[in-house]
């Protein structure tokens, strides 16, 4: 594929005649991690299964590589796009490598047994995940977070060029969620695309290229953390005053701010509209 961006222009949808998104864009190209946030109900993850296929806009497109991605085969698709859920339990005590094995299903097939150089694939997913030492354990029987990272071992494993991630820090204690930052980033300097939600601004600010703010199903703004995540922005976005405060060694932080009183969502924000982000 020669141009392998991800682009959705323009998606609307709607339940049960309440509106979930409205008109809203989004672009993912390889080398980048984009983190879209946005409060709870705001359409992150709705947006996110329209961006892969699995349900369809009610208006707008989607397109990878140029091509409308209603026109890709599953399995075709498969091999370019791969999605690590928030959530996801198996009635079946799989082991933690068969469920990371079966990322490589879209390159074997459904009934095909998993060769040398896919087991070794998937060995590589678990080690670069740090959860080899759980390689026997039912995958029903270790903790969310310990699925969480087989979860992207699985996504890894399958060869896939633009991870989808929903929530990944979703279960994972401090060090891990820094370790998986520091793996984001890693991934995007060899080439993969990120595109993650998280309700963790810092998070954004530590891994993240761009940021789309995704609220009332509009994304409102999309550019680099430090010049999109204003303090009136993210009040208003959380409904709860929040001050992005800069520390000594240069790096920005979004603390809570001293008067934390909630406040209704169209009151006169009570930070100036732009950060100033010079030491």
């Amino acid at each position: 594929m020669s141009d392998p961006t991800l682009s959705a222009s323009q998606i609307r949808h709607a339940y049960r005649g309440r509106t979930v998104l409205h008109d809203a864009s989004l672009e993912l190209a390889p080398g980048q991690v984009v983190s879209l946030l946005g409060a709870n109900g705001a359409g992150k993850s709705t947006l996110l299964r329209i961006i892969l296929g699995l349900l369809p806009p009610q208006g707008g497109e989607v397109r990878l590589g140029g091509r409308p991605l209603r026109d890709y085969p599953r399995r075709e698709l498969a091999g370019h796009l791969a999605y690590v859920p928030q959530v996801h339990a198996t009635p079946f005590p799989y082991s933690v490598r068969q469920v990371v094995l079966m990322g490589r299903l879209p390159a074997t097939g459904l009934f095909a047994a998993p060769g040398h150089q896919d087991r070794m694939i998937a060995e590589q997913a678990l080690a670069r995940l740090g959860i080899g030492h759980l390689a026997e354990r039912p995958y029903t029987e270790i903790s969310g977070g310990e699925r969480q990272m087989a979860l992207i071992a699985r996504a890894l494993a399958q060869g896939s060029r633009l991870l989808i991630l929903d929530e990944p820090a979703t279960g994972l204690d401090y060090g891990n969620q820094i370790a998986l930052l520091d793996l984001l980033r890693s991934l995007a300097a060899e080439g993969y695309g990120i595109l993650k939600t998280t309700h963790h601004p810092d998070h954004v600010l530590a891994s993240s290229d761009r940021v789309a703010i995704l609220k009332d199903g509009h994304i409102i703004a999309d550019g680099p953390p430090e010049n999109v995540m204003s303090a009136a922005l993210l009040s208003d976005l959380y409904g709860v005053a929040i001050a992005p405060t800069r520390l000594p060694d240069g790096r920005l932080v979004i603390l809570p701010a001293a008067d934390r009183a909630r406040r209704p969502p169209s009151a006169a924000p009570i930070f100036p509209s732009t950060l100033e982000l010079s030491a």
